[in-house]
């Protein structure tokens, strides 16, 4: 039987940190400038690390996870922009799949967000780690509401209305943010199950740097539980 290690990808210094916390028998780990934390949680072997901003900060972290550590699935978390009119700020959004949004190869006839030469640009998660996570979600995040959609990735902070609104009849998306795509395509190319959470901290539009600063807190908070709470979940899964 495979031992189960989770590798699990935070955006955030304090996010990253608390988690660290709560790890048992902690080891750390210096790789292209990340610190892993290696040790258990929940009872589950677990490594955490903070990313950086942007795809290709995430892309190499989630490469070394599979490389080094050899992890058998990727949980990144962290805090995005809505796209809906329905997902307000607190809400979560669990990932169903994952689009690179700023890719653009329309020179060569390809459509927005298809990267070429590759069998697909639109990263599927795994099922079993969204329904853990909707389970869990129930269990300690009763105030917020959770939704199940396309997480749309980019190397942009999304503050402007009118871009908005093309990623959302573009793509479809729920929710936009700056590293999940790129850590699904990692995950994607390395055969790793693989889930995406986002906390919505703003709308998205003009309004974004006025919301982002007084909902990061709660987002870090909300993430944090949520991940306990999923890592006792697979705890009892032969699954993932």
């Amino acid at each position: 039987m495979i031992e189960k290690k989770i590798g699990i990808i935070g955006a955030m210094d304090e996010e990253v940190s608390k988690l660290k916390d709560c790890l048992e028998h902690l080891q750390v780990t210096t790789a292209a400038a990340m610190d892993f934390y290696e040790g258990s949680m929940c009872g589950m072997d677990v490594v955490i690390v903070r990313s950086g901003i942007g795809k290709v900060n995430a892309a190499i972290c989630a490469q070394i996870l599979a490389d080094r550590f050899g992890v058998t699935a990727i949980i990144n978390t962290g805090i995005a922009g809505s796209l809906k009119n329905e997902i307000n700020i607190g809400d979560i959004v669990l990932s169903t799949d994952a689009i690179q949004h700023d890719m653009d190869a329309a020179a060569f006839g390809y459509e927005p967000g298809v990267i070429p030469r590759m069998e697909t640009s639109d990263f599927q998660a795994s099922r079993e780690l969204m329904a853990m996570a909707e389970n869990s979600c129930k269990q300690v995040l009763k105030d917020s509401s959770v939704f199940c959609g396309r997480i749309l990735s980019g190397d942009q902070f999304i503050s402007d209305k009118q871009k908005k609104d093309w990623l959302a009849d573009n793509f479809g998306g729920y929710c936009t943010e700056m590293e999940g795509a790129a850590i699904a395509q990692a995950a994607y190319l390395n055969s790793i199950p693989f889930l995406i959470i986002r906390a919505i901290s703003d709308k998205a539009d003009d309004s974004a740097h006025m919301d982002y600063p007084a909902f990061e807190a709660m987002a870090i908070e909300n993430s944090v539980l949520l991940v306990k709470e999923i890592l006792k979940e697979m705890k009892k899964s032969s699954t993932v």
